[in-house]
């Protein structure tokens, strides 16, 4: 390596949301924290775990049930309209 050119290269302590907490390097100063890491991620613990960043899963569960509850109205309006025309 060049001398002079490169960034410090320190190490650095990792701490994720689950608490878990390791030793690396980079060339970010301070603590690094993250969200999700080897500890808690479905790939490696094979627990699936649904990571709500910003309220974006329920959100869409919400939006899910409104669609579905919409169809359901839908339905019923239309076997009303097919029983009215049977009579």
């Amino acid at each position: 390596m060049k001398a002079g050119i490169h960034p410090a290269y320190n190490e650095v302590n990792v701490i994720c949301a689950c608490g878990s907490t390791f030793g690396t390097r980079s060339t970010h100063k301070g603590d690094l924290r993250v969200e999700i890491c080897s500890s808690c991620h479905p790939f490696f613990t094979g627990r699936q775990k649904l990571v709500d960043t910003e309220g974006r899963v329920s959100r869409f569960q919400k939006k899910a049930a409104k669609a579905r509850e919409l169809q359901a109205q839908k339905k019923v309006a239309v076997d009303a309209k097919a029983a009215r025309k049977v009579h």
